[in-house]
């Protein structure tokens, strides 16, 4: 393949519907675009690939910088898990909501944390490469339940691993006077 064809590839591959699998990677801004989570609480800083309903992997750096850091803990910083644990829920986020078309009206919760271990600490300078599989998705007319294994891994080794439990709800749910897909009569 000379080069034009390898760049006309790539545009193509850019120029796809959005229900086509996905290789990423994703900067910063797209994934801005598909996650609602804002600094200081977006937790991943790139997506190195996705392959739909089934895989992503992204990448935290951690940097002292971060507002936890100030109080765990003074003298000797360590990236709380919980943290850990909630950039593991947002990769596998950005994961179900590519699939999405009107995301902008959903939101993913956290619905459950099932056998999670923290096997080293996480650290100023540590780079938190952050793996994904689905296990299960689960679609119906009003929302979309998954669950997800997810690993992190700091240079090659495993310092979090867990399975998470999310589901796909709308914002309006709740509003007043806001249709639910549940009450629409249509």
């Amino acid at each position: 393949m000379n080069d034009t064809t390898q760049a006309n590839a790539a545009e193509t591959i850019v120029a796809e519907p959005a229900s086509a699998p996905k290789a990423g990677p994703l900067d910063i801004n797209q994934i801005q675009a598909i996650l609602p989570h804002r600094y200081p609480f977006l937790l991943i800083d790139r997506v190195l690939e996705i392959e739909r309903k089934k895989k992503i992997v992204a990448i935290k750096n951690v940097t002292i910088n971060e507002p936890f850091f100030a109080g765990h803990f003074p003298g000797f910083p360590i990236m709380p898990g919980v943290l850990i644990v909630e950039a593991m829920a947002q990769a596998g986020g950005a994961m179900l909501l590519t699939e999405v078309e009107d995301r902008n009206d959903k939101l993913i919760v956290f619905t459950g944390i099932e056998k999670a271990r923290f096997r080293r600490p996480v650290v100023p300078g540590d780079q938190l490469r952050i793996e994904v599989v689905m296990l299960s998705w689960k679609a119906s007319s009003a929302r979309i339940v998954v669950r997800m294994e997810g690993k992190a891994f700091v240079n090659g080794k495993v310092v979090c691993d867990g399975v998470v439990s999310a589901q796909l709800v709308s914002m309006n749910r709740g509003k007043i006077g806001a249709d639910s897909p549940a009450e629409t009569t249509e």
